[in-house]
């Protein structure tokens, strides 16, 4: 059993055990946090054994037989475009367990789902096989289901069923896009190294179309890309602070992985056909959720129409990289770089928002904007926080998030001119975080800024971890980028053949 392995089955194996009815709360919650800063070693690890693979290959793989009847294995490997995404998760899942040191409600059972959800979440990213990577990505839906319904807050229950229904519908869509995939391949597999060496419907004009479609559809529900966003903001509102940044730090980064990972090398033909639909709809997704976003008043409705937009700029930027033309392979390439590195970006970014959102709900049991007021004087610390959590999400420089929509424009302009528009979106995204850090903790003291009490070492800790290692990748960027750029140039080549 390698790393990945291990990295994998460790918060399941902890899961199970925490399961037992002996083990105390407390006992608990202590296990959750010291399994998430193992699986952060782990990662660490697996990046210091990383060595960039040959052209289709990946690193740190594993095989062995599951399924033969149908060409289904258990096959395991990164590359630079998984394993930033495998770090990125268990930083996330560490946040949330130290932040979840205080959780009274069931914490026992809390840890095990959420161990459970880490470890599919990490199972999707490495994973080598379709069926393999499906079990996961249904199985992330089943968990996060329970999350929301089990400790959110508000109307849980139906925000969750929402939730579910979608999301599930969007993974039948996508297995009939697998089923034709393998339908397609000869001899019959379900190896994604295989299906993206040797694509199966290559030069079938239509039969493509539709199977690309069907992929489409079950990773923009999961992205989600408008018009499939609608169960996002409720999830979101409901779900309890760690559910929050879970769900927008790791789980929407599994439709937008699919993407680069099956959807572009496996369909290369097709995905070059619809490459204007998809840069169309980023277009869409990034003005809209920028401007919808404007529109809330509260905090966590706010930030979740902000990942629309986010998730946005990464399908303008693969969609881009669709888009063939003479000399146009480096621009290409560094449109999916900034793609990748926005998905880590936003997953540390947002979760770290979503964490001072649930601080706030923990105070005032609101998170309404107009409630609050002069909230820096009384909690200069959150208000630090924020402040830089709220710059890094509209891309100011030194922090990730400007490092990843540089890229983003910077290639995608060159490709496709039109891609300007999108910068709007930045634009609209700044003006809104502005006007809530004005509203809420600017002016004379009012409303419940008034007994709000300023952050407590759990709850500071774990965002100071999430912005440190955005300002990390914004000042030091080479770091990610060398294990990134490789990959992404590699799938450039692939979707150009």
């Amino acid at each position: 059993m390698n790393v990945l392995s291990i990295l994998v089955f460790l918060p399941l194996a902890a899961a199970a055990a925490l399961l037992i009815p002996a083990v105390g709360d407390r006992a608990a919650r202590g296990a959750f946090v010291a399994v998430t800063v193992g699986e952060v070693a782990l990662a660490a690890l697996a990046w210091a054994k990383y060595d960039s693979p040959a052209a289709g290959e990946l690193a740190l793989q594993e095989q062995a037989r599951w399924i033969p009847g149908v060409g289904a294995s258990y096959h395991v490997g990164v590359d630079g475009l998984s394993l930033p995404l495998v770090a990125m998760t268990t930083l996330v899942f560490l946040a949330c367990a130290v932040f979840a040191l205080r959780e009274q409600r069931r914490a026992r059972l809390q840890a095990a789902l959420f161990l459970f959800l880490e470890s599919v979440s990490l199972g999707l990213f490495v994973s080598a096989d379709l069926i393999l990577f499906f079990v996961f990505f249904d199985l992330s839906i089943v968990a996060m289901y329970f999350s929301i319904s089990g400790w959110g807050h508000g109307n849980a229950s139906r925000s969750a069923l929402k939730f579910f229904l979608y999301t599930f519908l969007g993974s039948l869509a996508l297995l009939l896009g697998f089923v034709g995939l393998y339908a397609a391949s000869d001899p019959h597999t379900f190896d994604m190294v295989e299906l993206a060496a040797h694509p199966p419907l290559q030069g079938h004009g239509l039969a493509g179309g539709l199977v690309l479609a069907a992929l489409l559809l079950g990773l923009a529900v999961k992205t989600p890309t408008f018009p499939f966003h609608t169960w996002l903001p409720p999830a979101h509102s409901d779900a309890p602070a760690i559910g929050s940044a879970v769900l927008a730090g790791v789980l929407l980064k599994m439709g937008t992985y699919g993407f680069v990972r099956i959807a572009m090398p496996m369909l290369p033909d097709a995905w070059r056909d619809w490459a204007w639909v998809v840069i169309a709809v980023g277009i869409i997704s990034v003005l809209w959720g920028a401007l919808v976003a404007f529109a809330q008043t509260d905090l966590k409705r706010m930030i979740a129409y902000t990942s629309v937009n986010h998730m946005g700029y990464v399908v303008l930027a693969v969609g881009a990289a669709g888009v063939l033309a003479d000399g146009s392979d480096e621009a290409r390439s560094v449109a999916v770089s900034g793609a990748v590195t926005q998905m880590v970006s936003h997953g540390l970014l947002t979760a770290a928002l979503f964490l001072l959102a649930g601080t706030m709900f923990e105070r005032t049991g609101t998170y309404d904007l107009d409630a609050y007021g002069g909230l820096a004087a009384n909690a200069p610390r959150y208000a630090a926080l924020f402040t830089v959590a709220a710059f890094g999400s509209l891309g100011l420089p030194a922090l990730s998030g400007f490092i990843a929509e540089f890229q983003i424009f910077a290639g995608s302009i060159a490709v496709v001119p039109v891609s300007a528009i999108a910068v709007l979106g930045i634009l609209i995204t700044a003006a809104l975080f502005l006007r809530a850090l004005q509203q809420v903790f600017s002016g004379p003291i009012a409303g419940l800024s008034v007994e709000f009490a300023d952050v407590r070492t759990r709850e500071w800790a774990p965002v100071v971890m999430l912005l440190g290692v955005s300002v990390f990748i914004g000042v030091l960027p080479r770091t990610l980028l060398d294990v990134i750029e490789p990959g992404a140039a590699v799938l450039v080549h692939l979707v150009g053949r």
